[in-house]
C-alpha cells in the first residue's frame, strides 16, 4: 500500500476523534517511530510503498489510538529536553511545561557551571527533570524521589538510555521527615489537579496515566505542597532554592503558603500564560 494512502486511513479514522493537525502529528510520529522516517518523505516520495510487514505497525498504532489511548504510551516514548525517555502508564507524560521549569533552575545556576551542587526532585515518575538537570549540571550530584517502585524501574531505565548518573530512592514523601542529606535545590511537580477538575480533562489523560501522580483531594489540594514546604525547610543548606510545578488556579494560594519561610518568593506564567512555577530561596 502507498504510504500517502496510509496516511488518508489515519485522517478518515481518526479526524472524527482528534483535531486534524494532532492526527497528522501522530502519523508522523507513527512512521518515524517504526520506519525512521521523515516528516518529509511524502513530499519527496509521494508514491513511496509499503510492505504488508511495514504496513503492520502502522495499522496497530491506528487502532489503539481509536482508543484514545496516548501516542506516547503506544509507541512507548516521548521527547522530553531534546532528550528520548521510555513512557509507559507507570508514569505521567512529560509535558512542555515542565520543560520551562528545568531551564528555569538552568538558567539560574548557568553561571556555576563549574559549582558542585546537590539537587533532589521529589516525585520524579520517568525521572525526565532529574535526568535532564543530570545532563545539563555536569558537576551537580542528583537525586530521584518516587513512592512508585514501578515508576522507578522507567526512571532507572532513562537514566542509563540517556547516560546521566541519578540516584533513585523509593519513599512516600507525606510520611518522611529528613532526607538523607541536605540539598542546595530541591525541585518537584508533585500532583496538584483537583477532581473537581476532571471534567476540563481529555478523557485520554484521565484514563490512561496514573492517576496517583495527578490528582489530590478537592478538601486539601495544597497536601504535597505542604509537606514539601516542611521538608525544604529542614533539607535545604542555607540559600538553598526551591522550584515547584503548580496548578494554575491555585497561584496565589501556593504562592502566600511559601511566603512562610522563604524569601523571593516568585510565581511565573507558562507559554500558555497559567500560573505555572514557583521559586523560593530559603532564608538564611
Amino acid at each position: 500500500m502507498l504510504l500517502k494512502e496510509i496516511k488518508n486511513i489515519y485522517h478518515s479514522e481518526l479526524d472524527p476523534i482528534y483535531p486534524k493537525e494532532e492526527v497528522e502529528s501522530f502519523f508522523y510520529l507513527t512512521i518515524a517511530h517504526n520506519l525512521n522516517l521523515e516528516r518529509f518523505v511524502l513530499a519527496l516520495q509521494p508514491n513511496l510503498t509499503l510492505s504488508k510487514k511495514e504496513e503492520q505497525p502502522l495499522f496497530e498504532v491506528l487502532a489503539q489510538l481509536r482508543l484514545k489511548k496516548p501516542i506516547q504510551y503506544i509507541l512507548g516514548s516521548t521527547h522530553f529536553m531534546d532528550m528520548d525517555f521510555k513512557v509507559n502508564e507507570n508514569v505521567l507524560i512529560p509535558r512542555p511545561e515542565t520543560e520551562e521549569l528545568v531551564r528555569w533552575v538552568l538558567e539560574d545556576y548557568r553561571m556555576d557551571g563549574n559549582k558542585e551542587i546537590s539537587i533532589l526532585d521529589i516525585g520524579t515518575g520517568s525521572g525526565c527533570i532529574a535526568i535532564s538537570l543530570a545532563k545539563n549540571m555536569k558537576r551537580a550530584k542528583v537525586y530521584g524521589l518516587d513512592i512508585s517502585k514501578k515508576a522507578l524501574e522507567v526512571a532507572k531505565e532513562n537514566a542509563v538510555k540517556n547516560q546521566v548518573e541519578v540516584e533513585f530512592l523509593n519513599a512516600d514523601i507525606l510520611n518522611m521527615e529528613y532526607f538523607k542529606d541536605k540539598v542546595d535545590v530541591i525541585v518537584s511537580n508533585p500532583p496538584y489537579v483537583r477532581l473537581l477538575e476532571k471534567e476540563k480533562m481529555k478523557p485520554n489523560v484521565i484514563e490512561n496515566e496514573p492517576g496517583s501522580a495527578l490528582f489530590v483531594p478537592d478538601n486539601d489540594p495544597l497536601v504535597f505542597y505542604r509537606k514539601i514546604n516542611e521538608l525544604a525547610k529542614k533539607n535545604l543548606k542555607s540559600g538553598g532554592r526551591l522550584y515547584l510545578e503548580i496548578n494554575q488556579y491555585m497561584g496565589k494560594e501556593t504562592k502566600a503558603l511559601f511566603e512562610n519561610g522563604f524569601i523571593e518568593v516568585e510565581l511565573r506564567k507558562d507559554m500558555f500564560g497559567n500560573d505555572r512555577m514557583l521559586k523560593g530561596i530559603i532564608s538564611e
